[in-house]
């Protein structure tokens, strides 16, 4: 029996969604939205990008964006910051960052809270009027495509543009494979960095070289499976297959296809790509997409880059990239500039001046990593200085501290339904209090701590060197908000996910805990290790001892529940506040 999200879906989802959008905008919005319809229209707006904000929120609408791979045209940014700017106002302010922001994804786009539903056709106008959309965005579909946010700009072993290009135009864009059984995450990079992060998507495209026919042909690997969340999280399986970049389409294709025909659409649970490739297996996989999907013939896995890889791969900053913050060298001599959003949270202004500044001293485009931070490319050696001295790099800086550098967080209970904790606010105050309180080794350039504010782990926090996921605890016999602590994630040649060491610790301790397991990693250290590396070389128990919670200085705000604590909000008590119980619920849901 299929799930209700089937039912909810069936008879209208991908394009045709639209015009129902549109027509309800025009007739009064949200409003015109019969109520007992509510969860069916919720359910197929999120094709077209557009979420309905959680209870206590009704009328207001979260839009998220696509640009696959990160990249923003010349005066792409300036517009979505004029369209946050102009419509993206809640009916308070956030005290933290105001009224009228844009924040980063950590899929290399861009999402748009306190939307109304009557403005937007007007905001798609505008924004469509800049080559940006939100198709796709959202729902059981094809989401934002990732990959190396400098392909074609920095050194490549193998070109992914087109494919990345074909995947969009081609794939993402057939109606045919709209309705898909659960969101579907695909990943394409031809760097030898790992910054794709191929090892978490449901299908993803590596650089890899193999010897056919006595030649040696540059192409992809293959690998399928991959993704967070519920506290079950995988390593994408290899394939066992090669493809030279102009076959690469075509597995991609049918891979999508196959999980579309046959993937499981009754327990939304265990539905996932993952949870398909695990179940069917990867022989079988490789020989129904060679049957029945595939009309070449597919070549053995080649040799692959993965011991290369450093892009969050818990090694020295000696060893290579391991982000996209800072000045980097472009393959034509000029220049990109990463600069640190810590929680990816860009007021409307912040964001237009970066566009400026992007005409001003580069090509106009940015490209968004999958950390939430922006790159300016297309810097000349000239004006480097000049665009370094910026007053607004104080703020979102290319050398920030080994906090910011690494911190990212979900949207939690602002605007999030499934959330059990606030984030962003609350990781905005804790790197502040860190970079006040913590001292670390002078060779240590970033601690990436991430942020999810329940198991769904938008924020990956499993993929992290100290992870933290919401939970609800008691403490002095009342419920507050609080995190469970986990360390030793991290992707790169062997994928590793956090071990947990502290689970349930209140918000307002959780910082002590954290400056005491620093500390420890401090004082303990070998030369020249990095994190990641100590934890794989400490005790269980001890990594348990050193992170003992305590409470400190740090202000810890929202500790009772966060849904009530800053704008209007329903009387009632949410459902993650009364119950206090751990939440499986999946992303997007």
């Amino acid at each position: 029996m299929a799930h209700k999200k089937e039912e909810l879906k069936e008879g209208c989802y991908g394009d045709e969604v639209r015009d129902h959008i549109l027509e309800f905008a025009d007739n009064g919005g949200y409003e015109a939205i019969p109520e007992d319809e509510h969860e069916k229209w919720f359910t197929r707006f999120k094709f077209w990008g557009l979420f309905h904000q959680r209870s206590g929120q009704e009328s207001y609408f979260m839009m998220r964006l696509t640009n696959a791979s990160g990249i923003l045209e010349p005066d792409q940014l300036r517009t979505i910051g004029e369209v946050a700017r102009e419509y993206a106002k809640g009916p308070v302010e956030n005290p933290e960052f105001g009224n009228g922001w844009i924040d980063l994804t950590t899929r290399q786009s861009v999402q748009l809270h306190w939307l109304k539903l009557e403005d937007v056709p007007e905001i798609w106008d505008k924004l469509e009027s800049a080559g940006v959309h939100s198709r796709s965005a959202g729902g059981d579909t094809m989401r934002n495509i990732s990959g190396c946010p400098l392909h074609g700009k920095a050194e490549e072993f193998v070109e992914a543009g087109p494919l990345l290009e074909r995947f969009e135009e081609d794939l993402r864009k057939d109606d045919a494979l709209a309705n898909m059984p659960r969101k579907f995450n695909i990943s394409a990079s031809g760097c030898t960095v790992g910054c794709a992060q191929d090892s978490i998507n449901d299908i993803g495209f590596e650089p890899a070289t193999k010897e056919i026919g006595g030649e040696a042909v540059r192409g992809f690997n293959v690998r399928i499976g991959g993704g967070l969340g519920g506290r079950q999280p995988r390593a994408a399986t290899p394939l066992d297959v090669f493809v030279r970049p102009e076959n690469a389409y075509e597995v991609g294709r049918g891979f999508v296809e196959l999980y579309h025909d046959y993937g499981n659409r009754q327990n939304r649970s265990k539905n996932r790509a993952r949870f398909f490739a695990e179940d069917w297996g990867m022989e079988k996989i490789r020989e129904t997409l060679q049957d029945e999907y595939v009309d070449f013939e597919m070549h053995t896995e080649g040799e692959d880059f993965r011991e290369e890889y450093t892009y969050n791969a818990g090694r020295p900053v000696e060893a290579g990239q391991h982000d996209h913050v800072g000045v980097g060298d472009q393959k034509d001599g000029q220049n990109y500039v990463g600069l640190s959003v810590p929680v990816g949270r860009l007021p409307a202004e912040d964001a237009i001046e970066l566009a400026d500044l992007a005409d001003e001293y580069g090509s106009g485009e940015i490209r968004l990593t999958r950390r939430q931070n922006p790159v300016i490319v297309d810097v000349a050696d000239e004006d480097l200085e000049e665009l370094l001295a910026e007053p607004i790099l104080e703020e979102y800086p290319a050398e920030p501290s080994p906090f910011e550098r690494g911190a990212m967080a979900c949207t939690g209970t602002e605007f999030c339904s499934i959330a059990l904790t606030e984030t962003k606010g609350r990781m905005a105050r804790m790197l502040r209090w860190f970079n006040k309180n913590v001292e670390l080794p002078d060779d240590v350039g970033k601690i990436k701590m991430h942020y999810s504010g329940c198991t769904a782990d938008c924020g990956q926090a499993m993929t992290a060197d100290i992870g933290l996921q919401g939970m609800r605890a008691r403490k002095n016999g009342e419920m507050v908000e609080a995190f469970d602590i986990g360390v030793g994630g991290g992707v790169g040649e062997d994928p590793s996910f956090i071990d947990w060491v502290q689970q349930r610790v209140p918000a307002d301790e959780a910082p002590g805990a954290i400056r005491n397991l620093l500390e420890a990693y401090a004082a303990h250290r070998s030369e020249g290790q990095t994190f990641r590396e100590w934890v794989e070389a400490t005790a269980e128990e001890q990594l348990v001892e050193f992170c003992e919670p305590e409470e400190t200085d740090f202000e810890a705000p929202y500790m009772a529940d966060a849904k009530q604590s800053w704008y209007p909000f329903a009387e009632s008590e949410s459902a993650a506040a009364a119950t206090g119980e751990e939440s499986a619920a999946p992303s997007d849901d």
